[in-house]
Formats: structure tokens, C-alpha cells, sequence
């Protein structure tokens, strides 16, 4: 029997063919790799991506190439102004607010910054074993998993990263190190010496000049050797990569000579001869310059392994080819380090530790397979969606109660589907994004909404709004905010506050709290004179409880708790002394109190690895009254 095919059946033979072969190709994909490329203080104006007015004087050709396969998002943000909580939250997919980490170096107990009245609420050093991070999840679907660089998500033992689902870990600082001693950031370059830790490379990179038209050298650096090193030892497998740069974070110096001419000359300036800040503004500091450079040569090293290294898993295909690459900043750029003028975030206001746009808006590259090449969009973004949509890519499962607490979103649809917006999943587009910052300087304690081309702030302190109009219908209005047009604009301020306070009431934000303290040179607040007062604070040792006792008469007490101190497990040296314990083996953790109906009466149940504890009550007016710290 003979069949006679007409034009439309040919069509749709055709198009089932083509359906049938890409679901094949992506099928015969397996479990594609995955690199996060986490760098440390890198501004939005810091790369050749985002120029904005005058060009960035910083050369990142390798971020550029990487661009021209990768999507730009040109309103990306971190989590947080700062590094630890902007870590804690990528790694975990969870706002800063619910893992409790909202700033550096937490752990510690309150107290006022400066002449402030005012105290920040304490928060922990980091994650810990009961946060879910990335690495378990793509370690329970397979992966290999590896994490080089910085991690400052927590010092203890039991915070450690290879302890959050971390197969390999290398955390030294490699050719970041800084000068010690009397070694300055002018006195010891690296050189050819094969004695020399950072010898430099045989190998020629850009720039390059009339000086170098084949390029200069590098140090070698072990933070991109052993990133590289883990790749070449997981290609067998499906690997998932968290490299945490180092850079471009203070100390300001480069051992890479050669770069630093170079820049002093780009910059039209002398080579720096003595150790002293440099003080010129905008961006002209030679020593950052290098820096970036030297960020985006390790990027470059990273994926020119991935571009000659042929994947064992997916034949005929190189590494380069199945690998997602995440690329951005955990904060925005430090305008000022050590005395030295840093970089300009212009036009961004503010920088690190500021929840204005300079502080908290990054670069972000992200590319790998079936990603639109060469596109750059608007779309709001945030690396609380990275967890979720690595999940999505690499359709990994982990179980419900840990993907249903994201707070971030799966943006695979604006990755693969080349749409505009984010989609909850309810299918509705994402309308907005929130910060919470209540740390530094009374003007720094702040929350922030961002919606469409609206910003508005939340100021502790003064407890007003701030409304900045960054866009006006998409295209630049007042980026560098400016005009606070909270006064003439009631309706946007009416809308986003009730979200951001919904927000903040939702997440069980912590605010800044009164000192009972005033500060030298300082006005004492109102209502001092009602602050509780602790009567007894007792411990009995058989028990472990501790029993606290408030005077009557004085202002309502509308939260307490405790802090407990506890430490990594002391280590012996050889000769079996005790070792000493560093500054980082030990932190302070929040347990419960539990009070009497009348809030005048508190117990506490100290477990046993409690080293020291305190007693912390907020009263009815924001004062927190601190007891006597006790050793136990």
C-alpha cells in the first residue's frame, strides 16, 4: 500500500521531530554542573557590564566574553548590604530575617554603636546544622560538591562547611593575603623565584600593552588553582562549585607588580612609592583597580578549563557546555577601607553596609545550557532565587519542608523561556523585593522596599518613610535617589509601607532597641527612670536553672530571653596541655526564658556545653536591660 504525504502531514512530522529532538538533547544532558562565582565586594559600576555615565576604568574581559553567553541582569541585588547574611541567605535560600543573620560578626552581645542611643539586636555568627544549604540538597540528588574561598557563615566546629554538605573545602586566603607586619603592600611583589608562594605565571594574560603585547604575569593564587583542581577531580561526576572570592574585599594591595604599573598608568598617575592611603575620588585607586582585574583573570582561568576539558559524561560535549555559571556580588562596593578611597558606586548612592542601591544592587551573569546568550534584562533579581532555581536546572528534589520556606524564586522561566518576568507560584509576576538592615549608625538602620520603579525606605530611628522614584516607566528617573517624594506621593507611600511592614511583621524582623546607657556627649531618652530593674539573678549548679527576679512599679517587660555562650570542643596538643582556644572558637546563641504571668519572675534552663550566660529583657518602651554576664 502506498501513502501519499500531504504538505501539512510533512509538517507536523517535521515538528514532532523537532520536539522529539530537543526533549532528547535535554534529556541527554545529565545532571548538568553547576558554579556559583561569589565575589566579595564587587560594586555594580566595578565591571564593564553596567557602565552607567562614565565608564568603569577597571578592565574585566573575561566577565565581558562570559556576558556575551550569559544573561545580564541589570537589577540584580544581594540579600543584604553586607557579606555574612547576604552568604547565609544565598547558601540557605532564605531571607537574612529567618535565618536570623543580619550582619557580620554576630554572636556577640548588644551594645551601642558609638554615641548612639541606640543598640542593634543581636543575631547569630551564622548558619547553623539545622539550616538546609545548597550543598546538602545537590549532594542528596548526586553531586559532588566543593567550596573554595570565603565562607564567614559561622567559625564553630559545627558550622564549618564541610559540615553543610561540603564534600571538599579550601578557605585560605591564597594571593589575597595581606601585608603582615613590616611587610607593606609596596615591599614584597611577587616574582619568577619558584621559592615565592605567589610565584609568577610562565603563562601570559591581559592586559595587554606596547610594554607586554603578549601580556603579563600573575601570581599564582590557590583560591583559583584549587577551584580549578576540584573541577579536573569531579568532571566524572555531576559537581556542584561554590567559589567564594576573596577579592575584592580590603586589605587594598595586589602582589601582581606589572598590574599595578599598568593601572598607574592607565590612570595617568605615578607608581605608588610610599604606603599611605590613597585619598583621590572617584575611581582611581590603582591597587583596586588590580584587584579587579585580578577577579576577573580567575573567572577567565575557570572557564577556559571548562572550554578544553571534554565532559566524560555527556560526549562530544565540553565542561563549558553543561555548566550553569552564577556570577555576582554579595554586597554592593566599599567606597571607603583603611583610610584608602576604594571605589564610586555614582550614580548608586551609598555603598556596603548602606540598603540604598550602592549597598545592596551587584552584577549578575548567569549562563550555561539552553540560556539565552548575549541578553541583558531588568527583571528584578535577587540570589534568594538561586537555591531554588539550581533545583529547577538540574531538577534535583529535596524534601517539601525545605523548599516550601524558600523566599526566593525559581527564575528558569526568564532563563530558558526568554520571559520578562519572574512567576510566583501562583503564576503571578514577582512585584517586589525587601531588605532589613538594623545594624551601624542610626541612619544606616533601615528597611527597604523595592517595587517596579519605586524604592521605599523604613527608618528606625526616626520611624518616617523615604519614597524614590529610581525609574519612570522603566527608562532612568532619579537612580541616584536624590528627591524623597514620600510628601507628594501618599498613595505609593500608603502601599508599599503596608507591604513592608506586612513583610516585617511576617518574617518577626528584630528592630534597633533603646540603651539604658547614655552615651558621652549624648541626651538621655525619655522614660529612662521606668527601666526594669533586676532584683536577683541566681544559678543553681544542680539544677542548671536560673531564677530572675524584676522590681514592681517599673515599665512592662515584652520579651526576654537568654544567651548562652558555647564553644568548639578544646583540643590537646602533643604534650597534652590544653590549646588555646581562639576568639573564633566560641559564640553566643539565643535559648528561651520562660516567665511568670505578672513578667516579673524568669527561668532559664542552661544546658550543660553553656560556658557564661546573660539575661536580656526588652521593655514596653524598646529598652533592653542586660544582666550581669555569669561564668559558669
Amino acid at each position: 500500500m502506498k501513502y501519499i504525504l500531504t504538505k501539512p502531514t510533512i509538517i507536523l512530522i517535521l515538528l514532532f521531530f523537532s520536539i522529539t529532538i530537543k526533549a532528547q538533547e535535554k534529556k541527554d544532558l545529565i545532571k548538568p554542573n553547576v558554579i556559583i562565582f561569589y565575589v566579595d565586594d564587587l560594586g555594580w559600576q566595578d565591571t564593564q557590564l553596567n557602565n552607567l555615565d562614565a565608564p568603569s576604568p577597571w578592565e574585566t574581559p573575561n566577565i565581558t566574553k562570559l556576558a556575551e553567553d550569559a544573561i545580564n541582569f541589570t537589577n540584580a541585588y544581594s540579600p543584604a548590604p553586607t557579606c555574612a547574611p547576604s552568604r547565609a541567605a544565598t547558601l540557605s535560600g532564605l531571607h537574612p530575617t529567618k535565618t536570623g543573620v543580619t550582619h557580620v560578626s554576630g554572636g556577640s552581645l548588644p551594645k551601642p554603636a558609638g554615641r548612639s542611643n541606640y543598640m542593634a539586636p543581636f543575631f547569630p555568627t551564622g548558619l547553623m546544622p539545622e539550616n538546609f544549604t545548597i550543598a546538602e540538597a545537590l549532594k542528596m540528588n548526586g553531586y559532588k560538591t566543593g567550596h573554595v574561598g570565603k565562607w564567614h557563615v559561622g567559625h564553630l566546629d559545627i558550622q564549618k562547611s564541610t559540615n553543610q554538605g561540603f564534600d571538599f573545602a579550601y578557605e585560605s586566603r591564597g594571593a589575597h593575603q595581606g601585608p603582615k607586619g613590616k611587610i607593606t603592600r609596596l615591599t614584597e611583589f611577587a616574582t619568577h623565584k619558584k621559592s615565592d608562594p605567589y610565584q609568577l605565571s610562565d603563562k601570559k594574560y591581559a592586559p595587554f600593552t606596547k610594554e607586554s603585547p603578549n601580556g603579563i604575569s600573575y601570581p599564582k593564587d590557590m583560591v583559583t588553582e584549587k577551584a580549578l583542581e576540584f573541577i579536573t577531580k569531579s568532571k566524572d561526576e555531576p559537581f556542584f562549585l561554590y567559589l567564594a572570592h576573596w577579592l575584592v574585599h580590603a586589605p587594598i594591595h595586589t602582589k601582581n607588580k606589572e598590574l599595578l604599573q599598568y593601572y598607574s598608568d592607565k590612570l595617568g598617575i605615578d607608581f605608588p612609592t610610599k604606603n599611605i592611603p590613597i585619598k583621590t575620588g572617584g575611581q582611581t585607586n590603582p591597587f583596586y583597580g588590580s584587584m579587579v582585574t585580578t577577579l576577573d583573570w580567575s573567572l577567565g582561568r575557570v572557564v577556559d578549563l571548562l572550554k578544553k576539558t571534554d565532559d566524560p559524561r555527556n560526549p562530544g560535549k565540553k565542561l563549558y557546555e553543561t555548566t550553569y555559571i552564577l556570577f555576582s556580588s554579595d554586597n554592593g562596593g566599599v567606597e571607603k577601607a583603611n583610610g584608602d578611597v576604594v571605589t564610586d558606586n555614582f550614580p548608586l548612592d551609598q555603598g556596603k553596609k548602606y540598603a540604598q542601591e550602592g549597598g545592596i544592587r551587584v552584577p549578575m551573569l548567569i549562563s550555561g545550557p539552553n540560556i539565552s546568550k548575549g541578553k541583558t534584562k531588568d527583571v528584578l533579581i535577587n540570589q534568594l532565587d538561586f537555591f531554588p532555581t539550581i533545583l529547577s536546572l538540574t531538577n534535583s528534589k529535596i524534601p517539601a519542608k525545605y523548599s516550601s520556606n524558600f523566599d526566593g524564586l525559581d527564575i528558569s522561566n526568564v532563563l530558558l523561556n526568554n520571559e520578562n518576568s519572574v512567576k510566583k507560584d501562583n503564576g503571578k509576576p514577582r512585584e517586589d523585593l525587601w531588605w532589613h538592615f538594623p545594624h551601624n549608625s542610626d541612619t544606616q538602620m533601615q528597611s527597604a522596599i523595592r517595587s517596579g520603579d519605586y524604592k521605599l525606605y523604613k527608618n528606625h530611628i526616626k520611624g518616617n518613610y523615604e519614597l524614590y522614584r529610581l525609574y519612570k516607566d522603566g527608562k532612568r528617573a532619579d537612580l541616584e535617589e536624590m528627591h524623597d517624594i514620600a510628601a507628594t506621593s501618599p498613595k505609593v507611600v500608603k502601599d508599599l509601607s503596608k507591604r513592608l511592614e506586612k513583610y516585617l511583621k511576617d518574617y518577626d524582623a528584630k528592630y534597633p532597641y533603646k540603651s539604658p546607657v547614655t552615651p558621652k556627649r549624648g541626651t538621655a531618652l525619655e522614660n529612662v527612670g521606668s527601666i526594669p530593674v533586676i532584683l536577683s539573678d541566681s544559678f543553681n549548679n544542680k539544677s542548671r536553672e536560673v531564677s530572675i527576679k524584676l522590681e514592681k512599679g517599673k515599665s512592662k517587660v515584652i520579651e526576654s530571653y537568654a544567651l548562652i555562650k558555647i564553644a568548639n570542643k578544646a583540643k590537646k596538643s602533643k604534650n597534652g596541655k590544653v590549646r588555646k582556644q581562639s576568639k573564633h572558637s566560641a559564640t553566643y546563641i539565643k535559648v528561651p526564658v520562660a516567665c511568670s504571668k505578672n513578667k516579673l519572675s524568669f527561668t532559664i534552663d542552661i544546658p550543660k556545653e553553656a560556658k557564661e550566660y546573660i539575661f536580656i529583657a526588652i521593655d514596653e518602651n524598646r529598652f533592653m536591660v542586660k544582666g550581669k554576664l555569669h561564668k559558669i
